[in-house]
């Protein structure tokens, strides 16, 4: 029982990350059919802003361990706020129209340029933020010592997942953003403002990404390379839900999170392996995904 409490506990945990990560690509395919190859940089530079504000907030003594906490979410608003719009405006809207090969192409350099730009910026020195994470301390659930911080990011999963179909399904403007997802030239006719939607759903796809970093950072050494690591275990999590699904996104982390989990507690020689014998496997049955949709070619 405790080895099964392990797997579904660490699980969970593995899984929510996924979600937080893969949430801003699928949302960023399923409007603008970009799949975004720069996607796991801004998921960096949420981390390496999130590391270096809490560290130097921690290294100069400013106040309480609480204010930690919003300068995670501060900074990769900021961030994803501000790389979104330039990245949008000053590059992908000149593109719009492009054969979806292409936006990949333009993409993946984006990644190469922001790498090379973090670490200009940054420099390539590890940075560390732990202070949030040690702060909450650990749970104890039976014979398993479970950390506090790897807990809440269960719930500020759920709670995003949650947020992110009340917004598609309850607001008008989620509604007008369906819309646009279903018939781009329909949605165009009815007067709305395309352009202006693509730049929202892009910068939520960023500043998503970002949240992401900032709130894996306190748990991990922020190093280049990062961003890249995680675009591969993205894109397997978005490929195994469904392109464009936020509900599959949620799925496939959650698939994922805990095949993971029970490779390393049961046989860790496959855990590299893993994550793609059930993206393998969903695809030999569900080409699309589990919850992608077949579309129509337009003629």
């Amino acid at each position: 029982m405790t080895s099964l409490l392990a797997v579904l506990i660490d699980g969970s945990i593995y899984a929510s990350w996924l979600f937080l990560v893969a949430a801003g690509l699928t949302v960023i395919y399923g409007v603008m059919r970009i799949l975004n190859m720069a996607h796991g940089s801004f998921y960096a530079i949420g981390a390496y802003s999130a590391a270096s504000l809490v560290g130097w907030y921690f290294n100069n003594g400013m106040g309480p361990a609480w204010v930690s906490y919003l300068m995670l979410v501060g900074a990769a608003l900021v961030a994803g706020l501000i790389v979104g719009v330039i990245v949008e405006r000053g590059l992908l809207r000149l593109m719009y129209g492009r054969d979806e090969i292409l936006m990949v192409i333009i993409t993946y350099a984006l990644l190469l340029i922001l790498e090379d730009g973090m670490k200009i910026v940054w420099g390539v020195s590890p940075y560390f933020a732990y202070q949030p994470y040690s702060e909450l301390g650990r749970t104890s659930l039976g014979l398993l010592k479970v950390s506090n911080y790897d807990l809440a990011l269960v719930g500020v999963s759920a709670l995003l997942g949650l947020g992110l179909w009340a917004w598609l399904e309850r607001t008008n403007q989620g509604k007008v953003l369906r819309a646009v997802i279903h018939d781009r030239e329909i949605a165009l006719a009815m007067g709305v403002n395309v352009k202006l939607m693509f730049t929202i759903t892009f910068v939520l796809g960023t500043t998503l990404g970002a949240l992401a970093g900032a709130l894996t950072a306190p748990a991990i050494s922020v190093v280049p390379g990062i961003g890249i690591e995680v675009i591969v275990l993205a894109f397997a999590v978005v490929v195994i839900g469904g392109l464009g699904s936020i509900g599959g996104a949620a799925v496939g982390a959650l698939l994922v999170g805990l095949s993971r989990a029970a490779a390393v507690h049961y046989a860790p020689e496959f855990e590299l392996f893993v994550i793609y014998g059930v993206m393998s496997l969903v695809l030999a049955f569900r080409p699309e995904g589990l919850f992608g949709r077949t579309l129509a070619r337009k003629i």
